[in-house]
C-alpha cells in the first residue's frame, strides 16, 4: 500500500529528499550540497543541471529502502525567486540560474522606479521593485545572452524558478504553484494569473511562462527512465510551495495571525493573514501562501538575506571559527558583545530597509574586543534583523503575534532562541520535527494524494521540542536593539 510521500527539497546550497510516513514522521532521508558561483562581486549563480542532477540523486537514495510502490506522492519546495530559463525542445538551460540572492539587476530596477512603476507593481503583485525577486532576473538573461530574446519571442525558450524546473524533468508539465508565482513581480496575487501589462512592461514575452496551478493537485506523473527514479515512474508529483510558504504550512499556521520564521541562509517570517491580502505600509510584501481547494490564503512576509549565512562567514571566510555549535560556545562564554554590533548586509538589505547598496560592516570594536564578542554580535544581528520584520508584520496586520514558531538550521541553537524571545517579549517555539519546509511540501502532497483528509490531522501532528520565554530585562534588549538601529543606519547606501 501506497503510504509514504517523498519530499523534494531544493535549497540554495543543497538538494535534499525526505521521506515522510502517515504520522509525520521521517522515514528515509539523503542530502547532495552543490557549488556556489560567483562570477563577480554582487552576483551569485548555481548551475541548473546540478540543482537537478543532485536532486535526483537525493531522491533515488532516499527511496531505496523502500518497497516499490510505497510512494503515494511527491510534494516539490524550492528556493524561490531563482530563475532559470531553458530551450523547450533540448532541456538544456541558456545560461546559469541566477540566484535570489544576486544583486545585478540592482540598476534596472532603479530604472523602474525612475519611471514611475513602483505603486502599479505593489497593487498588483504584492512586491517591491527590487532586484531579489525573478522579473529582472528574466530580462537581464535575454537581454544579455545572444539570441535568448528572439527564441523566447519565437516560443523555444521556458523560464521556471526551481520547483517549475524540477516539476517539468520530472513529469514534462511546464507548471508553477501560486506561492512561486506570486515571488516574480509578474503574477496578479489577487486574479491569480500572470499581468500581462507587467510583462510587456519587463519585455518578458507570456510564452515563456509556466501554467499557474494551486498547491495541492496533481500535476504529472514521474516519466519512466529516469535514471535512479525508475520506480517512482507513474507517481504524481501533486504538491508544491515555495520554501517559507512550505515551511508555514509545515508549521501548521493555518489560521490567521499565527506566524513563523526560518532561520536559514537568510531569515523569512511568514505571517498567515487569511484570505485577502494585506496592503504592507512597514516595508514588507504580501505574497499568495497557498491555494487549496479553492481557497487561497494569503501571507505577509519579510526576508533578511544574511541569516545563518553570516555563521558560515563566520567560519569560512573569517576563520574564527570551525563549526556552527563553536560560534555558540564562544558566544556563551561573555555575558555580551561589548558593545560589537555586526551588521551582515553582505548582498544589501532586505526587508524591512530595501537597500540594495547597503554592505557589511563591524561597528563597536575596541582593544578589548575578542573572537567570543564577534560570535556574539553575529548571533544577536540574526535576532535584531528578525525582530526588525516582526515588528513591521505587527504594525502593518494591526494584531499582536503571540508566538512565534521556529525552524531552519540555525533553530538548533538555544543561544540564538532565546535572544530572539528576548528581544520579542513572546514565546519561541520549536518543533520536534524541523524539517518543516519538506513537511510542508509532504502536506500539500499528501493532501491532494488523499494520505491526509485536511488540515485538521495535520495540525494534530505537530509536536513543540521547546518553548523559549523572555528572561532577560526588556529595558536591557531595548537598549542593545537602539544600537543596532543606529549601526544600520551607518551601513545603508554604501555602495556607489
Amino acid at each position: 500500500m501506497a503510504s509514504y510521500i517523498l519530499a523534494l527539497d531544493q535549497g540554495t546550497t543543497s538538494s535534499r529528499a525526505i521521506v515522510f510516513d502517515r504520522a509525520g514522521q521521517i522515514a528515509a532521508k539523503a542530502q547532495h550540497t552543490f557549488p556556489q558561483i560567483y562570477p563577480q562581486a554582487g552576483w551569485v549563480e548555481h548551475d541548473p543541471m546540478t540543482i537537478w542532477d543532485t536532486e535526483r540523486l537525493a531522491a533515488a537514495e532516499a527511496i531505496r529502502g523502500l518497497p516499490e510502490g510505497s510512494i503515494a506522492g511527491i510534494g516539490v519546495t524550492n528556493q524561490r525567486e531563482t530563475t532559470i530559463v531553458w530551450d523547450k525542445a533540448t532541456g538544456q538551460p541558456v545560461y546559469n540560474a541566477i540566484v535570489w540572492q544576486c544583486r545585478r539587476t540592482a540598476e534596472l530596477c532603479e530604472e523602474l522606479k525612475r519611471q514611475g512603476l513602483e505603486e502599479r507593481i505593489v497593487s498588483t503583485t504584492g512586491l517591491l521593485i527590487d532586484a531579489y525577486f525573478s522579473g529582472t532576473k528574466i530580462r537581464w538573461i535575454l537581454d544579455n545572452i545572444p539570441g535568448a530574446r528572439q527564441r523566447a519571442e519565437r516560443g523555444e525558450l521556458l523560464f521556471g524558478t526551481v520547483e517549475t524546473w524540477l516539476i517539468w524533468r520530472l513529469t514534462g508539465q511546464h507548471v508553477t504553484d501560486y506561492s512561486n508565482a506570486s515571488r516574480t513581480m509578474l503574477f496578479d496575487i489577487h486574479r491569480l494569473c500572470w499581468d500581462e501589462e507587467l510583462c510587456r512592461l519587463l519585455r518578458i514575452p507570456a510564452c515563456m511562462l509556466p501554467r499557474p496551478v494551486e498547491n495541492s493537485a496533481v500535476y504529472g506523473t514521474v516519466q519512466p527512465g529516469i535514471p535512479g527514479l525508475e520506480t517512482l515512474a507513474g507517481v504524481p508529483v501533486c504538491g508544491a510551495a515555495g520554501d517559507q510558504q512550505a515551511a508555514l504550512f509545515g508549521q501548521a499556521c493555518f489560521h490567521p495571525g499565527e506566524a513563523k520564521n526560518t532561520y536559514g541562509t537568510g531569515c523569512f517570517t511568514l505571517m498567515n493573514v487569511g484570505a485577502e491580502p494585506v496592503r504592507s505600509r512597514a516595508g514588507l510584501v504580501s505574497s499568495v501562501a497557498w491555494s487549496v481547494g479553492g481557497r487561497t490564503t494569503y501571507a505577509l512576509e519579510g526576508s533578511v538575506f544574511n541569516g545563518g549565512s553570516t555563521i558560515q562567514w563566520l567560519r569560512d571566510e573569517l576563520r574564527l571559527v570551525d563549526s556552527a555549535p563553536e560560534c555558540d560556545r564562544l558566544a556563551e562564554s561573555v555575558e555580551n558583545s561589548g558593545g560589537v554590533v555586526v551588521v551582515p548586509a553582505f548582498t544589501g538589505l532586505g526587508a524591512p530597509y530595501w537597500d540594495m547598496y547597503a554592505r557589511g560592516a563591524i561597528l563597536g570594536i575596541t582593544r578589548g574586543t575578542g573572537r567570543a564578542h564577534i560570535a556574539r554580535a553575529v548571533l544577536e544581528c540574526i535576532a535584531y534583523q528578525v525582530t526588525d520584520l516582526m515588528l513591521a508584520m505587527r504594525q502593518d496586520a494591526g494584531c499582536d503575534i503571540t508566538a512565534l514558531r521556529a525552524d531552519g538550521g540555525a533553530s538548533v541553537s538555544d543561544i540564538l532562541m532565546q535572544m530572539q524571545a528576548d528581544l520579542l517579549r513572546i514565546p519561541v517555539d520549536r518543533p520536534t520535527m524541523v524539517e518543516t519546509t519538506a513537511f510542508g511540501a509532504a502536506s500539500l502532497a499528501g493532501l491532494a494524494c488523499g494520505l491526509w483528509r485536511d488540515t485538521e490531522e495535520l495540525a494534530a501532528l505537530r509536536r513543540s521540542q521547546r518553548v523559549f520565554l523572555p528572561q532577560r530585562p526588556q529595558a536591557d534588549c531595548d537598549d542593545e536593539y537602539r544600537l543596532w538601529k543606529k549601526a544600520v543606519s551607518r551601513a545603508c547606501h554604501w555602495a556607489e
